[in-house]
């Protein structure tokens, strides 16, 4: 998206979601995972001006470089601590947006920025004590928090390779339920196989962190539990799976 004459900052752009065409998904609505600033020059024609480009302009303030890369992932959480008036809180959650540092969260709690949040990973069961760092208007219905750790944590997501990892890609069948409770069996490609599991490409909008689906590659099957699904960017569609039943190899390839 290009946008001309904002009076937000660019870092406020970073963290509001924005309607856009995409040619293969058709209408969409995310948050921006990057993005730059240039100055005012020549008209909009002689800029390139469409309505749609990856950039801002107009905006004075410009943005501290980030510690690690965002990620827009959706990961189950829990979320707790006091929001106002030392009301105290707990609630389940996703994430929006990750990286080393911390994550966007939405929540029905009305935190303040400064605020003490805890933060437990439900796929690992790891829990970090966090900083509020921003609030943003509400996004379907709920509060963004933008929640800093304490520490750097890389690899508190869960979403780094521990262990080798086959590319070859492999063909397979997947079965559960969406996020709609229905059942679904659809084909989809499983990539960057491990022993512990994969990453299937083709799936991500028909499931949800914490689900647990089956996988069957020709007689062979195995249950999985869906750890995280990419949002946008190259992300989409994509689904991280973790074996439940330990020690079964349905892939047809040597691990």
């Amino acid at each position: 998206m290009l946008l001309r004459d904002r009076e937000e900052s660019l870092a406020q752009i970073l963290d509001t979601p924005w309607d856009f065409e995409c040619p293969v998904h058709g209408a969409q609505r995310e948050i921006p995972l990057s993005g730059s600033e240039r100055g005012q020059s020549g008209s909009a024609h002689e800029r390139g001006y469409s309505g749609a480009s990856a950039q801002t302009q107009n905006v004075p303030e410009q943005a501290k470089p980030r510690s690690s890369p965002r990620i827009s992932i959706r990961i189950p959480v829990l979320a707790y601590g006091w929001s106002q008036h030392e009301i105290s809180f707990h609630e389940n959650s996703t994430t929006l947006l990750v990286n080393a540092s911390g994550a966007l969260l939405a929540l029905d709690a009305k935190v303040t920025v400064g605020d003490t949040v805890f933060v437990v990973n439900q796929t690992s069961q790891a829990e970090q004590e966090c900083r509020v760092a921003y609030v943003g208007p509400e996004f379907e219905g709920k509060l963004r928090v933008g929640v800093a750790f304490k520490r750097q944590a890389p690899s508190f997501w869960k979403i780094d390779r521990r262990e080798a990892r086959v590319a070859k890609p492999v063909r397979v069948q997947v079965s559960g339920k969406d996020r709609t409770g229905r059942k679904f069996s659809q084909s989809a490609m499983a990539v960057d196989i491990s022993k512990s599991g994969a990453k299937l490409d083709g799936i991500g909008y028909l499931t949800w962190p914490g689900e647990t689906i089956e996988v069957k590659r020709g007689w062979k099957s195995a249950r999985f539990r869906v750890i995280w699904v990419g949002d946008a960017g190259p992300q989409s569609g994509q689904a991280g799976i973790h074996l439940l039943d330990t020690g079964k190899n349905i892939w047809g390839i040597p691990l």
